[in-house]
């Protein structure tokens, strides 16, 4: 009688099935041993999350799929981070994916861990044919406000492109330009682009607000992003405003200025 595989070898084949019919599942199955059974739940949870990934996948490309279908290309998918802070500027950017991307997992950013954020954002980088990004400081901000500066970085994020995009997929946005366009209300929910866009305007704005973090400490920037935490409203009573506040935010506007800066 064949001697049966260990618990150890099983745990190693399961790490490499991704194939629910496996004839080999039906093997384990009967397998009466507690590490096994074991196994196999752990197997069938990550299937199950493999699963959702592709069909989360599948509905968030709905979008594009039904742009190329009228066939247009080059769809830039646009997205902003920095709308709510009271320190930093407004990022944008567009992105536009090739239509055999393949990275499963992608969301909106705020739904990602940084470490996820981090390693997409490469990924992005790498498989994108292009990459547009648009920034608006504080002193815009305050000169034009928030809203109208949105836009301005997201039509500088579309002007970076390497491409003219055929079309725009917009999160809640629309855009004065004459690019055919379509504002999407939660749109890095919806479209994979949009999502991508919302990755690297978020990466890309955190990186800038570690690096003032440096320049301006006692305010949290690299942990907050400019965001009104308590570190951060301590650090506005404590030590006054510093140059990248802006100024038309209350909490900002309300605070006596320690000229620390």
């Amino acid at each position: 009688m064949e001697k049966p595989l260990s618990v150890a070898a099983i745990k190693a084949l399961l790490s490499e099935i991704d194939y629910p019919l496996d004839e080999r599942i039906s093997i384990f199955q009967v397998d009466q041993r507690k590490g096994v059974v074991a196994a196999l739940k752990t197997w069938e949870k990550r299937l199950e999350k493999q699963q959702l990934k592709e069909d989360k996948f599948k509905k968030m490309l709905q979008n594009e799929q039904a742009i190329w279908g009228r066939g247009l290309s080059f769809i830039a998918g646009i997205d902003e981070v920095g709308r709510g802070p009271l320190a930093g500027p407004v990022v944008a950017a567009a992105v536009i994916l090739p239509k055999d991307f393949q990275i499963l997992g992608i969301n909106d950013s705020k739904q990602l861990s940084s470490e996820k954020r981090e390693k997409f954002f490469i990924e992005i980088q790498e498989h994108a044919l292009g990459i547009g990004i648009g920034i608006k400081d504080h002193s815009i901000i305050d000169d034009i406000n928030i809203y109208q500066a949105t836009k301005l970085a997201m039509l500088e994020a579309v002007q970076q492109l390497p491409q003219t995009p055929g079309y725009l997929l917009i999160d809640a946005m629309k855009l004065p330009t004459t690019i055919p366009q379509e504002s999407l209300i939660k749109g890095d929910s919806k479209s994979l682009s949009i999502a991508a866009a919302s990755i690297v305007a978020k990466v890309t704005r955190d990186r800038m607000m570690s690096e003032y973090d440096l320049l301006y400490p006692g305010y949290g920037f690299a942990q907050n992003a400019g965001y009104g935490t308590k570190i951060h409203l301590e650090g506005l009573a404590k030590l006054g405003v510093c140059p990248i506040h802006r100024h038309s935010f209350a909490p900002v506007r309300n605070t006596v200025n320690k000229k620390r800066f």
